[in-house]
C-alpha cells in the first residue's frame, strides 16, 4: 500500500543525477529499490484501481518506468535515468498513438498530466484533421482548460502554423506534439511525503477525462485515405 514518497527519494534522485555511474548506484540500490521504485509500483497500481473505479470505459494498463537507460541508446555515459514516471495508457496496437496519463517525479519537482506524443508529423495531421472538423467541440475543452489554474496545455509548436484558427485554438492546432500538465514543488505537506498523492493524481486524470477520451477518438476512427505506420508506443523498461 502506498504511503507516499520520503525526502530520501528526493536525495536519491539528485544523487543520481550527480553521481550518475555504476559504482555510486551500487552503493545505493537499496534506496532505490525501496524508497522510489517499489513506492513507484505502488502508486501506479493504486491510481489505476482508483481510476478505473471513475471510469471503467478507459481499459488503462499501468506502467512503471525502471531506472537503467537502454544501453543501445546511451551517447553521454550516464547508464540511469534522473527520473521515473508512470503511465496509464491502452495497449498500443494500431497505427494511431494513444493518448497516455502519467505522473513523473524529477529531483526538482513531480509533475502529471496527459500527453499525445506522435512520433511522426503525419500523425499531427490527422489530429488537426479531426479537430477542425469538431471545432465546438474542442473549444469547449480549450475554454474549460483556460478557466482553471491548475494545469496548462505544452508541446513544441511549429515556428510557421499549419491550421489558421482562432486564437483559442492556435496553441492546440499548431504543435508538433501536444499535452497537458500540473507541475508541483516538493514544498512542507506536499502530497507527495503521503497517501495523499494518489488522490491528487486521481482527480487531476479525473478532470482530463473529456481531453482523454478526445485524443482517444483519434485512434479508433482513422481518417480516409490516412496513410498507416508503425507506432509501438514509447518504451518503459
Amino acid at each position: 500500500m502506498f504511503q507516499g514518497f520520503s525526502q530520501e527519494t528526493i536525495d536519491f534522485m539528485w544523487g543520481i543525477r550527480f553521481h550518475n555511474r555504476r559504482d555510486w548506484f551500487l552503493e545505493h540500490k537499496e534506496i532505490y529499490q525501496k524508497k522510489y521504485y517499489e513506492p513507484m509500483k505502488e502508486l501506479g497500481a493504486e491510481v489505476q484501481e482508483r481510476f478505473h473505479q471513475l471510469h471503467p470505459e478507459f481499459q488503462l494498463n499501468v506502467k512503471v518506468s525502471r531506472i537503467y537507460r537502454d544501453a543501445r541508446i546511451v551517447r553521454d555515459g550516464r547508464p540511469y535515468k534522473d527520473h521515473l514516471w508512470l503511465v496509464l495508457r491502452e495497449a498500443a496496437e494500431g497505427p494511431i498513438p494513444r493518448p497516455a496519463y502519467y505522473a513523473e517525479f524529477y529531483p526538482e519537482h513531480y509533475e502529471f498530466g496527459m500527453g499525445y506524443w506522435c512520433p511522426k508529423p503525419a500523425l499531427m495531421e490527422h489530429f488537426r484533421a479531426k479537430a477542425l472538423r469538431e471545432q465546438p467541440r474542442l473549444e469547449k475543452l480549450a475554454r474549460s482548460l483556460n478557466r482553471q489554474k491548475q494545469f496548462r496545455l505544452y508541446g513544441t509548436l511549429y515556428k510557421k502554423p499549419k491550421a489558421e484558427v482562432s486564437a483559442l485554438l492556435n496553441p492546440w492546432l499548431n504543435r508538433r506534439d501536444i499535452g497537458i500538465s500540473c507541475e508541483k514543488d516538493y514544498e512542507e505537506g506536499s502530497p507527495f511525503f503521503g497517501a495523499e498523492l494518489i488522490e491528487e493524481i486521481v482527480e487531476g486524470f479525473d478532470y482530463l477525462a473529456p481531453f482523454f477520451q478526445f485524443f482517444q477518438e483519434l485512434a479508433m476512427e482513422p481518417e480516409e485515405g490516412y496513410k498507416a505506420t508503425s507506432y509501438k508506443g514509447a518504451q518503459y523498461d
